[in-house]
This record gives structure tokens, C-alpha cells and sequence, in this order.
């Protein structure tokens, strides 16, 4: 399998519903509930590119361009966007649908950089045991 086969076999959605105990005072999608979503279908995304143990090191930004209402469908899609030694950059959009309405826009979109750790938590190459031609 080529890098890119395996890219593009990685990609990783992630669909909710935005119910109101999502919400915060503005009845909009609570940030921090966003970004856990965004973490979590980054790291989904990884762990299926590699196949093997991951964690969060750091988010590289973060960017709200739309507020997403109560009642709206948002999809969390991650691919992986560059491959280091140890660690894995995986980019993130988050896409607002109405629920009756046709179309989706981008809402937010971020990055995340996970490494890969052993058993001793110490880092090992992400590759490494990989059929990578």
C-alpha cells in the first residue's frame, strides 16, 4: 500500500446531532464540546493510519468561522495531513448542515499533532512496521 492509499483509507467522519445539552448561553455549539469532537475523530483518524497507540501533543489552531445552532447536523472529518518520524498531523473540519434544509458549509477547521508511543510511553516512529511502498 502506498502513503496515500493508506491516507486516504484513514479519513475518519464523526456525525451529531447538536442537541441543547451541547449548547452553551447563545444555544450554539459549545466550543470545548467542539474541539473534544475534533480531538477525538483526529485521533480516530491516526490510530487508523498507523495502528498504534497515540496522544494529543498539540492543537496548532483553531478556527471558528460559524457559529452552530442547537437543532443543526455537523460532520467532524479528519485526515491525515503530513506524517513526521514519531508524529502524525492531522487536519480537521467540522461542517454545519441544517436539519431541512439542503447543503453544508464549513464551520470550523483545526489542526491536531499526535505522537506515537510503546508500551514504556516512550515515542516510536509512526512507519515503522508499516507495508509503506
Amino acid at each position: 500500500m502506498t502513503l496515500q492509499e493508506r491516507i486516504n483509507q484513514s479519513e475518519t467522519k464523526l456525525t451529531v446531532t447538536v442537541f441543547p445539552f451541547l449548547t452553551n448561553h447563545h444555544d450554539t455549539l459549545f466550543g470545548g464540546k467542539a474541539m473534544a469532537m475534533m480531538d477525538e475523530v483526529a485521533f480516530m483518524c491516526g490510530t487508523r493510519f498507523c495502528r498504534k497507540q497515540l496522544v494529543t501533543v498539540s492543537t496548532d489552531k483553531i478556527d471558528f468561522h460559524k457559529a452552530i445552532p442547537s437543532g443543526s447536523i455537523v460532520e467532524a472529518v479528519a485526515r491525515v495531513e503530513s506524517v513526521g518520524r514519531t508524529s502524525l498531523k492531522i487536519f480537521v473540519e467540522i461542517f454545519l448542515e441544517s436539519m431541512y434544509k439542503d447543503g453544508r458549509e464549513m464551520a470550523i477547521q483545526g489542526r491536531f499533532t499526535f505522537v506515537a508511543l510503546n508500551e514504556e510511553k516512550e515515542t516510536i516512529p509512526v512507519l515503522a512496521g508499516l507495508d509503506i511502498q
